[in-house]
């Protein structure tokens, strides 16, 4: 299919007014007609309730102590590797994130 570039293009609000065949109904239906199907199952498990007691849980995660080459930072209290060491006060130290 070739396009003629060199026409002249319809006005924006005319191209608004026309209706777009990608949102035309189809026979017999009704936009009320759409059904959602859902398990409330699925839907409990993807939800995090605030307050909720999760004591009993597990996490499938393995906990790392500090290594010899890293600090905690003061400011954001994350891990970082000694190169980021920026300042060190009182036996308190201080990442080049926070101290830039």
């Amino acid at each position: 299919m070739s396009i003629d570039y060199d026409a002249p293009r319809a006005a924006q609000e005319d191209e608004l007014r026309r209706p777009l065949d990608g949102l035309k109904t189809a026979k017999g239906a009704q936009a009320g007609d759409a059904v959602i199907d859902l398990d409330e199952a699925d839907l409990t498990e993807s939800f995090g309730l605030p307050g909720a007691d999760l004591s009993d849980e597990e996490l499938p995660v393995q906990v790392v102590p500090v290594q010899k080459d890293e600090f905690t930072c003061m400011s954001c209290f994350l891990v970082h590797h000694r190169s980021q060491l920026v300042r060190e006060d009182n036996g308190r130290r201080y990442c080049s994130e926070c101290e830039g």
